[in-house]
């Protein structure tokens, strides 16, 4: 490590975010005395980043001038080794110069040909250049990194079989199977809904009154089957039932609560009768009132105030609200707690 190299790397300007982070690791790596020649997993490991977006910053910093790539040779087993990068503070570093010049040793120096030396020239002396160990060059030279010396078209020039190596998969935001699930149930309820409508009273092209139209209306009817636990069949036949005495479709669903709730209460006189071990029918709307005492009916609306579910104001009135109190079902703070006066 080298401060001095680091803050070098600190004082360029002009670069990307990840580029210079590129050029502050390398810098974290070179040493004084040795250099700077971290493998390409070192670095992507350091800044976080996959081998071929590594490869594409130090393109960007060596076009800039920053550093210069000098590919290494081991000359016995003439494998790749890690490249050596010559930064831009180091006295031997000079830009990268893709262009050949045999002044660098980049290149082959041309062969100028003329009409009295052509003949004496044999074609195989053009750029013959024997095999040298020390840089593994010569002819039918093998890729020594162990790859295809030819471009791929994947990966361009890049010898990295599999460049991107740090994968990332952004997770979905919802799963697939709910997401359909929960569209399938809205189509659901709006077949309902526009059942329950018609049977209302409501043409199925008329403009519906405030009340009845948007998600608040439908969120209430939602109430009536997650509160009251009544189904959409139980739902659908209790309107068809208020028809007969309110034949004019209803202005909104909140005046239908009491009507729901006494279908619920119906229901619940039912089921405990058939859990008695009592086969009977569900109460007919004219029969609900007689068997049911005061007590009765103050104990069925008291566990209903005292539940934390949805409570339709229109539901409790005040002979209901009294019997409650002097039995001592339930208390004043929780009935202004549930908005019964």
């Amino acid at each position: 490590m080298s401060h001095d190299a680091t803050n070098w790397a600190i004082q360029r300007r002009g670069l990307k975010p990840t580029t210079k982070i590129v050029l502050w690791h390398l810098c974290d790596r070179f040493n004084p005395d040795y250099g700077c020649f971290p493998s390409q997993d070192r670095l992507a490991h350091d800044c976080e980043i996959s081998r071929s977006t590594l490869n594409e910053h130090l393109d960007r910093l060596e076009a800039e001038k920053l550093l210069r790539r000098v590919p290494r040779i081991d000359p016995v087993t003439k494998r790749q080794l890690p490249t050596r990068y010559i930064l831009g503070f180091e006295e031997s570093f000079t830009p990268h110069d893709p262009k050949p010049c045999p002044e660098t040793g980049h290149g082959f120096s041309p062969v100028v040909y003329d009409a009295e030396t052509a003949p004496e020239i044999a074609p195989s002396a053009v750029n013959s250049v024997e095999p040298c160990p020390e840089i593994a060059h010569g002819n039918l030279q093998e890729a020594v990194s162990g790859f295809c010396h030819n471009p791929c078209p994947e990966n361009a020039e890049s010898r990295v079989r599999n460049p991107d190596t740090n994968l990332v998969r952004e997770p979905l935001s919802k799963p697939v199977k709910e997401e359909e699930d929960a569209q399938a149930r809205d189509i659901d309820f709006d077949r309902f809904f526009a059942e329950l409508l018609t049977a209302l009273g409501f043409a199925a092209n008329a403009a519906l009154p405030a009340w009845w139209q948007g998600s608040p209306a439908r969120l209430h009817v939602r109430r009536w089957i997650k509160d009251l636990g009544l189904t959409e069949d139980r739902i659908i036949e209790t309107a068809t039932e208020t028809r007969s005495d309110h034949p004019n479709p209803p202005d909104g669903p909140k005046a239908l609560d009491r009507f729901m709730a006494r279908a619920a209460q119906r229901d619940a006189i039912a089921a405990t009768a058939n859990a008695n071990g009592k086969k009977t029918k569900r109460p007919s709307k004219g029969e609900v009132k007689l068997p049911l005492s005061d007590d009765e009916k103050a104990a069925f609306y008291a566990k209903m105030v005292n539940a934390d579910g949805y409570l339709p104001q229109s539901v409790i009135s005040n002979t209901i609200r009294d019997a409650m109190l002097a039995r001592g079902l339930v208390t004043p703070e929780r009935l202004r707690q549930r908005g019964v006066r």
